[in-house]
């Protein structure tokens, strides 16, 4: 009896830490001006998918992050969550395609935030708390980019490009690790960065509060979106624009609003969208959502 009390109370605690991302996912994908992106308000630099579609896909990935955060809240070491939560991802990958049919909206953010449910999964498994979360992360993900990039390089170069996966395209061309590297590295620019901006600005509505912190992001994100559809060139001068447009004051003065709006129209006429930057502002809510949580406790 008491065994099943304890399986009832996880299955609880991972429905609200899986909701909690579902509700980050959904911040995201609605906040506007958010240059180049999907929002509520426009298709930004797409015309595969809208709001919609973002919708549809978020009400497939309730499950899997569901089934994340349920393996986080075992007694396994993070390394075994972690080859747990892949085949998951894997199959949320085609639970999202299928809504989708076939456009990959949130492929990054699987990958993501079913790392990061798991991670809370298992902090409040430990009894470590919050803190705990991303020394979790950094030990599930040890190794990563060694295992799937670095140590690979030869073995990359020499098979055919197209059966490579974007990310390994990349990192042969131009070295960047990309998702791998920034969960690796214990998610620095969301814990470093990112969320200390967007606790910051509580005083802004939130979807003023959520573009400020996406162009934080964008600051510093090495967004594989961008080099995938573009170059490094562009890439950079995407970084160098959204350090100017916070320099600008953002979403807090009128120079800096006009500016990120200006910034929307551009990418969208070049087709421009910092998927990467995306993904990061979703785990950035997420995180902060998870605080408060955590602190509720």
């Amino acid at each position: 009896m008491e065994r099943e009390g304890r399986t009832e109370s996880f299955k609880a605690q991972a429905i609200e830490i899986a909701s909690l991302a579902v509700q980050a996912i959904l911040y995201e994908a609605s906040c506007h001006p958010s240059p180049g992106l999907v929002s509520a308000i426009s298709t930004g630099a797409h015309s595969d998918m809208d709001y919609f579609t973002f919708l549809d896909s978020a009400s497939a990935l309730i499950s899997p992050l569901i089934q994340c955060a349920q393996a986080g809240l075992s007694p396994e070491s993070p390394k075994e969550i972690f080859q747990k939560i892949r085949s998951i991802g894997r199959l949320g990958e085609q639970r999202m395609f299928a809504k989708t049919r076939g456009v990959n909206t949130h492929k990054g953010t699987i990958f993501l935030l079913g790392i990061c449910c798991a991670a809370a999964g298992k902090a409040l498994y430990s009894g470590a708390g919050f803190a705990s979360l991303r020394s979790i992360i950094q030990a599930m993900t040890e190794g990563l980019v060694e295992g799937e990039l670095s140590a690979r390089n030869q073995e990359l170069a020499s098979t055919d490009p197209t059966t490579l996966t974007h990310g390994e395209r990349l990192y042969l061309t131009h070295k960047v690790e990309g998702v791998r590297g920034e969960v690796q590295r214990g998610l620095p620019i969301v814990f470093d960065i990112a969320l200390n901006v967007y606790q910051e600005n509580r005083d802004l509505s939130l979807n003023s509060r959520l573009i400020q912190t996406l162009v934080a992001i964008m600051q510093f994100c090495e967004d594989t979106n961008i080099l995938h559809r573009h170059s490094m060139e562009t890439l950079r001068e995407v970084q160098a624009r959204a350090v100017r447009i916070i320099a600008l004051g953002g979403m807090k003065t009128p120079a800096g609003s006009k500016a990120i709006d200006d910034l929307d129209k551009d990418f969208r006429q070049r087709r421009i969208s910092p998927g990467g930057s995306a993904d990061l502002l979703g785990v950035t809510v997420f995180v902060a959502l998870l605080e408060d949580l955590f602190n509720g406790r």
